[in-house]
């Protein structure tokens, strides 16, 4: 039988089962729909002795972010540890190849693999799910390499059957917008940076305070290219809202404000390759 054949509460209990079999886990930790969905389905198949979270503090991580999943953590009652990651301390990194996320993560997942091992936790599990596997996703060969495992994806849940579950459960992030780390704003070849991180969280924060829960402003350098859904296209083109943003976007140091008629879609950035 495959997975793609399994209901939804048989995938719910091969996914427990797998996590008995591990025993005990690290769970890479974003506060992201995935991740919690992950997190949740461990403590409550292991118990919160047998379940570690690790939060993975970046620049390329938005600090609402980092504030929202210690939150999330501690409202799950789970144990949780932050790790400082360096990614900008390599070279290949911040040259910001079409491979970046694998030198990001083998960065991260070193430093979870190796706390696993120091605390006598059998497996590092991150959120991967089964709709990934056909993304442009090098981080999963860091993940392959370092022995990562990803029961999401191995047990066929999709992102929709994930927010169903997370929905049943309670969960406050079953409806919450995708997300992925702020270097994926910056086109490939360009170098990422702490300003150009901290210039594109704070022209999405301002957005998402302006009420665009789904946006990305992609950084062309003097050019901000903002995405937001269709639906959400014609409330920011609102001649008085529209001043107001690139009034803002350019006080962060954008010449020219642009927004995608496509709109918002996943991977634009790997459009070109």
């Amino acid at each position: 039988m495959t997975t793609v054949s399994l209901t939804l509460d048989e995938k719910y209990h091969r996914l427990q089962q797998s996590l008995r079999e591990l025993g005990t886990v690290l769970v890479a930790f974003s506060g992201g729909v995935d991740s919690t969905f992950l997190l949740r389905a461990a403590l409550d198949t292991l118990g919160t002795e047998k379940v570690l979270a690790v939060i993975g503090d970046s620049d390329s991580y938005p600090s609402r972010e980092f504030a929202e999943a210690r939150r999330l953590a501690e409202s799950l009652g789970a144990r949780f540890q932050v790790v400082e990651s360096e990614e900008l301390h390599d070279a290949r990194y911040v040259a910001n190849p079409s491979n970046r996320c694998y030198y990001c993560k083998t960065d991260l997942f070193s430093r979870l693999t190796a706390l696993a091992q120091a605390q006598g936790i059998a497996a590092v599990l991150d959120g991967n799910n089964a709709d990934d596997a056909g993304d442009w996703r090098p981080g999963r060969q860091a993940a392959r390499e370092l022995g990562v495992r990803s029961p999401l994806m191995e047990v066929g849940l999709t992102k929709a059957e994930i927010r169903e579950l997370s929905h049943t459960l309670g969960l406050p992030t079953w409806d919450k917008p995708s997300f992925a780390c702020l270097a994926s704003r910056i086109p490939y070849g360009t170098a990422i940076t702490r300003d150009n991180l901290g210039q594109i969280e704070a022209a999405e924060d301002f957005l998402r305070d302006l009420g665009f829960p789904q946006v990305r402003v992609r950084h062309h350098t003097e050019v901000a290219r903002i995405e937001v859904p269709p639906a959400d296209i014609d409330r920011l083109l609102d001649a008085p809202l529209r001043a107001r943003i690139v009034a803002r976007l350019r006080e962060l140091g954008y010449h020219y404000v642009t927004v995608d008629l496509q709109g918002y879609r996943t991977g634009s950035m790997n459009e070109g390759l």
